[in-house]
């Protein structure tokens, strides 16, 4: 598992690059607000498939594997389980370490389980 911690108010795809450091991977599946040209040009660079629906009203129309964009229910899954921990939904810990080190935690716990 690896997760970046942001601000906020902070959007997603600013992470993106941190996060596929080093990340050998064929599919990257993520929401509409992945729905960049910017994004989807780095991930063909790559060779990386992008399983990204298009936003409401784009001009130029981009097909999607549909199969494998309903696992990205897996990822919406973890995070209900972790925020059932209070610890974690009411982010409980004053900083970042102590916060990331509670998610590993509880990622522990939930494997193990």
């Amino acid at each position: 598992m690896r997760f970046i911690l942001l601000p906020g108010q902070r959007h997603d795809i600013k992470s993106v690059e941190a996060l596929l450091a080093g990340i050998d991977c064929e599919a990257f599946i993520g929401d509409k607000a992945f729905d960049a040209k910017a994004l989807r040009a780095r991930l063909a660079e790559d060779r990386i498939e992008a399983v990204i629906p298009q936003r409401k009203g784009a001009v130029e129309l981009i097909d999607y594997d549909r199969e494998k964009y309903k696992w990205r229910h897996l990822v919406e899954n973890f995070f209900c389980q972790i925020k059932a921990f209070r610890r974690i939904a009411t982010r409980y810990e004053k900083t970042d370490k102590c916060f990331e080190a509670m998610i590993y935690l509880v990622n522990a716990f939930l494997w193990t389980k």
